[in-house]
């Protein structure tokens, strides 16, 4: 799968024809049902916008060193971007597709930072598998991602079926809130203006694609 030639869109045809024959019918039809439902009942996802500042925080990494974005903003603007964690294949699928626009990002003077509420021996886990080479936070109860964009609480009927599929949800989090940000991507510029921010919507199986990121950087 050419992901770097692709658009977010395109994998995800694939992605879909992957996990059809991966997932029992029955099972998929719970976590499309999950997506449609999301999209339906959360029309204003972002809790920031576009000329407003972006609160500072300091997080954990996979190796516990703590990040603190007002620091990392003092050398380059910053790509963040809000994601559910390492067992959601969407999310997986967005980290490697912007894996491979890094160096483009980085041309554009610019860093991508990737926060979840995994733990960080989560975060650590997919940072190896997908070999990231961007920063990847853990976000424990879902502190920050409260101040950029929606948090919810994930519902029973995925979790269950995930039980049944032998995942165990709650095994990636520290909390048994359950509690998920609904994924969204902002670039922050070096005096914490925000100049891009966007979320597709509830339905967290679209994400934001790499070239609208490379465009709000080009500006």
């Amino acid at each position: 799968m050419s992901i770097e030639t692709n658009s977010y869109q395109e994998n995800l045809k694939e992605l879909r024809t992957n996990l059809g024959t991966m997932l029992p019918k029955d099972a998929l039809r719970v976590f499309d049902n999950d997506a449609e439902n999301l999209q339906a009942n959360h029309n204003s996802i972002l809790k920031l916008q576009v000329g407003d500042k972006a609160p500072d925080f300091a997080l954990s990494n996979a190796t516990g060193k703590i990040i603190q974005l007002s620091k990392l903003l003092k050398k380059k603007k910053i790509v963040l971007t809000f994601y559910r964690g390492s067992w959601c294949p969407y999310c997986n699928l967005q980290l490697a597709h912007y894996q491979k626009s890094l160096t483009k990002i980085h041309n554009f003077g610019a860093e991508l930072v990737a926060i979840s509420p995994q733990t960080p021996d989560e975060s650590l886990n997919v940072k190896e598998k997908n070999e990231l080479n961007f920063k990847v936070l853990s976000d424990n109860g879902n502190i920050v991602a409260r101040k950029y964009t929606t948090v919810f609480k994930n519902a029973d009927a995925p979790v269950n079926t995930m039980t049944e599929l032998g995942f165990d949800f709650d095994a990636h989090y520290s909390d048994d809130s359950r509690e998920l940000p609904m994924p969204a991507v902002f670039v922050i510029e070096k005096d914490t203006t925000i100049s891009f921010a966007k979320s597709i919507g509830g339905d967290y199986r679209n994400r934001v694609e790499v070239s609208e990121i490379i465009n709000a950087l080009k500006k």
